[in-house]
Parts: structure tokens; C-alpha cells; sequence
């Protein structure tokens, strides 16, 4: 496990958060099979792996059930090429049913990001601090470890640009909009403590280090707690600029071009929050006695 690891980090590019959910959802199926392990695998089948997903799936949830297919086929295909398994059997793990276009995407309304931003005591270095987090990611629809990764080198003052180290090391430069500029500049000029290296966010007590995913999914939860919503993800937010922008009349090419989305059917399910588009679709209702 411990190669594989390495293998995700160095081959497949996996961020340390995605490496620790691999192996964590991959782990129980080498741990499964008979010892000694490398005789195990060198005689390993497709009904084996198969067996395994079926003799699981019921205690799973539709999401750690997709994980652990993808995870298994990942370490399936590290196996192959490093000769422990003789014969290519990520092909060999069903996939699991789930539409993924099924459920509307989970939207937060504009005046709930207001409630958000407007709980942050801007006279605190942590208001500063959370406000700044809190405007990176209802503005420009950043993932929670795209904003714990930002350094002060990435913000383009002059230029008004931000560079995003996104998924797969991809390092791609946005527009930064003068509201959330003068969000990073008020917390740089008066809540940013002095530390070594060069994050631009950091935590509010010695030693003061850059944060984690954690830190920001945790700036989000208190946030609601402050301004009396329920509580969600960070991950809530990217879909809320998304949903805004459609409301506004942006195209479904634009919004993914704003949430870097390699593929554009990533994007298409946001197709399915205009209800007013899609009623012009939809074929009215037969009358009653009608042929």
C-alpha cells in the first residue's frame, strides 16, 4: 500500500487528501485475500474481484460504493504494471449504479452568502481572515484545497489575476474580481500574521502555518453557526456561483470555464436549475377525452 501510495502521488498526481481516500477504500480488499499476499495476487481472477464488490455493496452507501470502484480499479491497474497481477483486471470491478444527473445540484440562495459574509467581524484579524476564505469561495467558486493552497506569489496585485493550483498539479490563472481583491489585501495588510514560507492564509495561533482543506471546510461551518443556517460544506458554495450565474444568463460553456471543468458534462447538470428554460421543452399535458 505503501508503493501505491507513491503511485498516486508521483504517476497520477492525487492531492495527500485524495491519496489518504484511495487507500482508505482500497485497503479492504488486499487485506481480504488469503496470505501469503504476493502468491494471492500472482493467482488473482475476475471472479475474485468481483465477488468482493458484490459481497459488500449492500453495506455501502451509493458513495463510498463508488469510491471503492474507483479506488480498487486504481490499485487493480498499479498491480499490472508493477507484475504483481499477471492480467489486467480493473475491468473486472462492476460499476455501481448511481445517476449522477438524477438529483438537482444543491444550490444556496444569495441571501444565505450574504448571511455568510456578513457574520465575519471585519475589525478581527479572523473576521478578515474568514471573509477573505468566505469571498474565494462564493466569487470565483474555488474548492476548499484550491484556497488552503494559494500562496502570496499567486495573487497578481497589478495584473488583477489569481493562479489556482487546481486537481492533477494544473495550474490555471482566473480574472480576480475587486471585491475579492480587497478582501485578500485588507486581510494581508491587517490580519496576516508574520510566518515563514508563503501562504496566504494562515492559522491564528503560533506557529503560524499555512491552513489545511480542513481549516477551510471548518471557516464555512462556523459561519453558519454565526449566521443561524444549517450547516454545510464548502463544497456548497462552488455550486452556489454556478446556479447564480445560469439565474444571470451565463451559458453552461462559461460556467465551466469559471470552475475549470474538464469535461463539459460536469457542467450539464447545472442545465437542469433553470426551470424557466425548461419549461419551454416540456410538451403540455394531453386534455382530458383528448385521441
Amino acid at each position: 500500500m505503501a508503493e501505491f501510495a507513491g503511485y498516486l502521488r508521483r504517476e497520477r498526481g492525487l492531492s495527500p487528501a485524495s491519496v489518504i481516500s484511495c487507500l482508505r477504500h482500497a485497503r479492504p480488499f488486499p487485506a481480504g485475500l488469503e496470505t501469503p499476499l504476493d502468491t494471492a495476487l500472482a493467482s488473482l481472477s475476475a471472479a475474485q474481484v468481483t465477488a468482493f464488490m458484490t459481497s459488500h455493496h449492500g453495506r455501502w452507501g451509493t458513495g463510498t460504493a463508488k469510491a471503492t470502484v474507483t479506488a480498487l480499479r486504481s490499485l487493480l491497474r498499479f498491480l499490472h504494471a508493477a507484475g504483481q497481477v499477471p492480467d489486467p483486471l480493473a475491468s473486472a470491478v462492476p460499476p455501481v449504479a448511481g445517476w449522477k444527473l438524477a438529483p438537482l445540484p444543491p444550490d444556496v440562495s444569495p441571501d444565505h452568502v450574504a448571511a455568510l459574509l456578513a457574520s465575519c467581524d471585519r475589525r478581527s484579524a479572523s473576521g478578515r481572515r474568514d471573509y477573505a476564505i468566505l469571498m474565494l469561495l462564493s466569487r470565483l467558486g474555488l474548492r476548499a484545497g484550491e484556497v488552503a493552497a494559494i500562496e502570496l506569489s499567486d495573487v497578481g496585485w497589478r495584473a488583477g489575476e489569481l493562479m489556482v493550483r487546481g486537481k492533477g498539479r494544473r495550474r490555471e490563472t482566473l480574472p480576480l474580481p475587486a471585491d475579492v481583491g480587497e478582501a485578500l489585501a485588507e486581510y494581508v495588510q491587517y490580519g496576516r500574521p508574520r510566518c515563514a514560507g508563503r501562504p496566504l492564509l494562515v492559522i491564528l495561533h503560533a506557529p503560524y502555518t499555512g491552513l489545511a482543506r480542513a481549516h477551510i471546510l471548518a471557516v464555512v461551518h462556523r459561519a453558519c453557526a454565526r449566521a443561524g443556517l444549517p450547516q454545510f460544506g464548502a463544497h456548497r458554495l462552488r455550486h452556489a456561483v454556478a446556479c447564480d450565474l445560469l439565474r444571470h444568463g451565463a451559458s453552461l460553456a462559461e460556467v465551466g470555464q469559471l470552475l475549470r471543468h474538464r469535461d463539459e458534462r460536469t457542467t450539464a447538470i447545472y442545465a437542469k436549475v433553470d426551470i424557466d428554460a425548461l419549461r419551454t421543452l416540456a410538451r403540455p399535458c394531453p386534455a382530458a377525452g383528448a385521441l
